[in-house]
């Protein structure tokens, strides 16, 4: 489903920087025409008319467009109960910056998701979901890792391991299974680890389960909390609803409730 889609036209002072956990669902960003800037690495790299990146939920994010050619783009959040497993087994958690081969097919497919969104005010779920599978799916076929973003040294090798420890955040944590994937001491994980995402490896874990937990509430309207905590790694009831208030400012139960009470 999309969470909100978008088309900026002419629009120079647009710049976001997101920390690491500030933002829950995945995004796709793609570039008409001008030119922008994105931030990876500690490195500034340059995109224009046919480029794209891709981020997953919770990702440090870093982007903006030049003030004296400033981009066209189209953009779109989104989110969906199985798409870390259906992105990760097609490889584009490896590669964050993409270039289109068919622009034209992006673009036609983003305008009808965009229109369908605007003219009935994303209440026609169906269709947007059917809209927004088209979209991605789109992007899938036609996209090819840009430029030479390849996980070759520690840094990239975390930022490809984050929607895979994502993925499994549900399951029992263990960091020696983490640092075992780098072929490095769990000391010199968690220092790279909290490096570049800014947090613990536990704390990662916890945010991971909490959105998938937050995701659940909402998409499974008839599962108890109980259900709702140990299909989100919290055999603990009480528990999970501690860590939830101390995130969220409500509990679990509340949160369901406000998103009903808002559709």
């Amino acid at each position: 489903m999309p969470e909100s889609i978008g088309h900026y036209i002419n629009f120079p002072d647009h710049y976001v920087n997101r920390s690491s956990g500030a933002l829950n669902n995945f995004n796709i960003h793609f570039v008409v025409s001008g030119k922008g800037f994105i931030e990876i690495d500690d490195q500034v790299l340059t995109l224009t008319a046919g480029d794209a990146f891709l981020y997953f939920p919770l990702q440090k994010q870093h982007y903006y467009s030049s003030e004296d050619d400033p981009w066209d783009m189209r953009w779109i959040h989104f989110y969906g109960d199985s798409l870390p497993e259906y992105f990760i087994a097609r490889q584009l958690h490896r590669h964050p910056l993409w270039r289109l081969r068919q622009p034209e097919l992006f673009i036609d497919a983003h305008e009808q998701l965009l229109e369908e969104s605007e003219k009935n005010r994303m209440i026609n779920l169906g269709k947007l979901s059917t809209l927004t599978y088209a979209l991605i799916t789109t992007f899938i076929e036609y996209a090819v890792p840009l430029g030479n973003h390849h996980s070759i040294n520690s840094e990239q090798r975390i930022l490809a391991l984050l929607p895979i420890m994502q993925l499994e955040a549900a399951e029992p944590f263990s960091l020696e299974r983490w640092a075992n994937e780098l072929q490095v001491s769990t000391f010199y994980f968690s220092k790279l680890f909290r490096s570049i995402t800014e947090m613990t490896p536990i704390e990662f874990m916890t945010r991971c389960r909490l959105q998938m937990a937050k995701q659940r509430l909402l998409e499974r309207p008839l599962a108890s909390i109980g259900q709702i905590a140990k299909d989100s790694g919290y055999p603990s009831v009480s528990y999970f609803n501690k860590r939830f208030m101390e995130h969220e400012g409500v509990t679990p139960t509340a949160y369901r409730q406000l998103f009903v009470n808002k559709y």
